[in-house]
């Protein structure tokens, strides 16, 4: 079962909403309900999420994403469509029951900390816990654990204002943890931190997300780090433009929208081995160096020079998947995508 499904979901403001999505699944361009003062943020998302899966939601200012996580913790009400989170739909439920709900299966981390002043890092983590009534020592044991886990060991008793900016990222982070719910709904959680330190946040997400599985939703502007983390990504401007893998949006954007966000991309970073390899052939394989499917490309230019041939990628039952070699490599960077317009285009009778 999903953790996260939503079907035919859609999110209007504005006067006459519901006549108003009504137009949309007519087909009515989105500019022409904003030249009436109407705003189509969600359009006709119909996706679902697996437990343990980090979903990311990249697009610009004004795309929907931050209104589409809201609708996912029940915080906005869709104008239409359904959200289910495991067996549950939200719609069905009471403001009781939604409280429950975000409380044991949800936790959201923002870009703003919103951290108490006056109360320390392990005191700020057990906040939550604290809201929930868990007994004190009890919930200042997993806001320990936390906080370790999040990596602030050692500044448990520390104030928000001796914190960098990326140290209160963090506290934001384990506080979400210590909840230990499910689902961790992120909203632009990075943003506001500079490049080095948003870095090791993402670094600290993967490593956190290996070791516990968590179910997350991740809202981002930024493609080179919705690639970087997404297990999935949804590129979207009101609706859905496209919905893969980092390698699949790369390789094979659906139109000229994904295209022109692709195109800054440092590819070497995003293709693995087994995204630029090619097939064996008859070659004998048993002399050559094994890698794996996920290795990133720019770990694998010194490899293939070192080794002076081919790099033997190899599944988990070591079965040989294909090669990567020197040209597979340049090929791969040089590659220019064909879009899916272009490949109709292409298709169309002279």
């Amino acid at each position: 079962m999903p953790a996260i499904a939503v079907d035919s979901l859609y999110k209007v403001f504005g006067k006459g909403a519901k006549n108003a999505v009504a137009q949309l699944k007519r087909g009515v361009p989105r500019a022409d309900l904003a030249a009436k003062n109407v705003t189509a943020a969600v359009i006709d998302h119909n996706w679902s999420i697996e437990p343990g899966e980090t979903f990311v939601v990249m697009g610009l200012s004004g795309s929907g994403k931050s209104t589409l996580i809201r609708m996912l913790n029940g915080l906005i009400k869709p104008t239409a469509g359904t959200i289910r989170i495991g067996d549950v739909e939200l719609g069905s439920l009471s403001s009781r029951e939604l409280r429950r709900l975000r409380r044991e299966k949800i936790s959201m981390v923002f870009q703003h900390f919103a951290l108490l002043p006056h109360r320390t890092v392990v005191e700020n983590v057990a906040f939550g816990l604290e809201i929930k009534g868990v007994d004190k020592t009890e919930r200042l044991e997993r806001a320990r654990e936390a906080v370790e886990l999040a990596g602030l060991a050692g500044h448990e008793y520390k104030l928000p204002a001796q914190l960098s900016g990326g140290m209160k990222q963090r506290v934001g982070l384990a506080r979400a943890l210590a909840a230990d719910t499910e689902i961790l709904l992120m909203d632009e959680a990075f943003s506001a931190l500079d490049p080095l330190i948003r870095q090791e946040m993402q670094d600290q997400l993967l490593d956190l997300q290996s070791k516990l599985g968590k179910t997350i939703v991740f809202i981002t502007h930024d493609l080179n780090e919705a690639m970087r983390i997404g297990d999935r990504i949804a590129i979207c401007d009101g609706e859905v433009k496209q919905l893969g893998t980092a390698e699949e949006i790369l390789m094979h954007p659906a139109d000229d929208y994904v295209a022109e966000f692709t195109a800054d991309v440092d590819r070497s970073r995003v293709l693995t081995a087994e995204a630029v390899m090619e097939p064996c052939g008859t070659q004998d394989t048993s002399a050559l160096r094994r890698i794996e499917p996920d290795v990133p490309v720019n770990e694998l230019y010194q490899p293939v020079l070192d080794s002076k041939a081919p790099l033997l990628v190899v599944d988990d039952n070591a079965d040989p998947l294909g090669v990567v070699t020197p040209r597979s490599i340049i090929k791969s960077l040089a590659f220019e995508p064909e879009t899916a317009a272009d490949g109709e285009e292409e298709r169309q009778p002279a």
